[in-house]
């Protein structure tokens, strides 16, 4: 009787330890399903950008016809940018590919950047309706990216976090659940948003 008690006490001792377990990778994998959802609001504003920036270039390269170097430096930028996006997006738990759309989209702000310089010398630019419709559109977009950012960041810190902290860590590590890559720009002059006022 004796033995069968402590039987029976190991048992609900090992069906408590299975279930904490258990719930311990489910928040885990909430967590994880998280951040990726917050990178994929990201990559949807990321992608509206892409479609406005040819349609800026378009309006901008009539009067810009002695930029042609600016223009293809920020259509190259877009390019590179939208295909960093696309592998980020395949699997926003690679580190690599985090790091390549961070460094992508730093150049393309810089790009975009000096277009905007460029734009400032040119008051009947500045003046089109449609440049005035484009420059709200990607004020609008950049406002929306930096929230984005911001989310996925909040919601990669908890996760990486709850991976880090004890007794989580060693259901994280057993179970191959890596800490996830925050969304940070590379450099000071990245971390201006592009100036789209005219």
């Amino acid at each position: 009787m004796f033995i069968s008690a402590i039987l029976l006490g190991f048992l609900i001792l090992a069906v408590i330890v299975i279930l904490w377990a258990i719930g311990i990778y489910n928040d885990l994998v909430t967590k994880r399903n998280r951040y990726k959802n917050a990178f994929a609001q990201i990559d949807v504003q990321l992608k509206r950008r892409y479609d406005l920036i040819p349609n800026l270039v378009e309006t901008v390269k009539g009067y810009l016809k002695h930029e042609r170097e600016t223009l293809e430096a920020v259509i190259n930028a877009r390019n590179q940018a939208h295909g960093a996006s696309n592998n980020a997006a395949a699997n926003p738990s690679d580190s690599k590919a985090m790091q390549s759309l961070n460094h992508a989209e730093g150049e393309l702000t810089n790009a975009l950047n000096k277009l905007m310089v460029v734009v400032e010398q040119y008051p009947d630019l500045k003046a089109n309706q449609n440049m005035l419709s484009l420059q709200e559109e990607l004020t609008s977009t950049e406002n929306k990216i930096s929230f984005a950012h911001q989310a996925y960041n909040d919601s990669v810190t908890n996760y990486n976090t709850k991976c880090e902290i004890f007794p989580a860590n060693i259901i994280a590590s057993n179970f191959n659940f890596q800490q996830a890559t925050l969304f940070e720009v590379e450099s000071i002059s990245e971390r201006n948003a592009p100036k789209v006022s005219f």
